[in-house]
């Protein structure tokens, strides 16, 4: 990989990544030290955080390098694809309104919901009894 990388972090739940976009690669892709298809093994999920890149007709344009931690593999995934849209954008600021058209710039600020006190889970109460 060449040293000129352009860096874009994103999250999704608890998930939180850090993506390097390498300008001139082949359309490599490794995250956490593994294949891309190897770490994300369900169908598709590769081609979802590529979405941004495919918008534009790059998807072979750069080489990917993601450190990502927390969640589970769809916060991840999704975490990854704000990742690289935030990193096109460092490269080329023009892209705004494509990105945001598409919706690649939307953080998904939907989180997990506290437990409260005297329930099971955040809004499951405990089986009434009448008597």
């Amino acid at each position: 990989m060449s040293a000129q990388y352009y860096e874009g972090i994103g999250r999704r739940k608890s998930a939180s990544a850090r993506v390097r976009l390498y300008p001139g690669g082949t359309g490599k892709m490794i995250i956490n030290d593994k294949d891309a298809r190897d770490y994300l093994p369900r169908e598709g999920d590769v081609e979802i955080f590529l979405l941004p890149l495919t918008e534009l007709g790059q998807e072979n344009s750069y080489d990917i390098t993601v450190k990502v931690n927390g969640g589970g593999i769809s916060g991840q995934r999704d975490a990854i694809l704000l990742g690289v849209a935030r990193a096109l954008l460092k490269i080329d600021p023009d892209l705004r309104p494509r990105m945001r058209q598409g919706g690649f710039l939307t953080r998904d600020s939907r989180e997990k919901e506290r437990k409260k006190p005297g329930l099971k889970r955040a809004r499951k109460a405990p089986t009434y009894t009448k008597r």
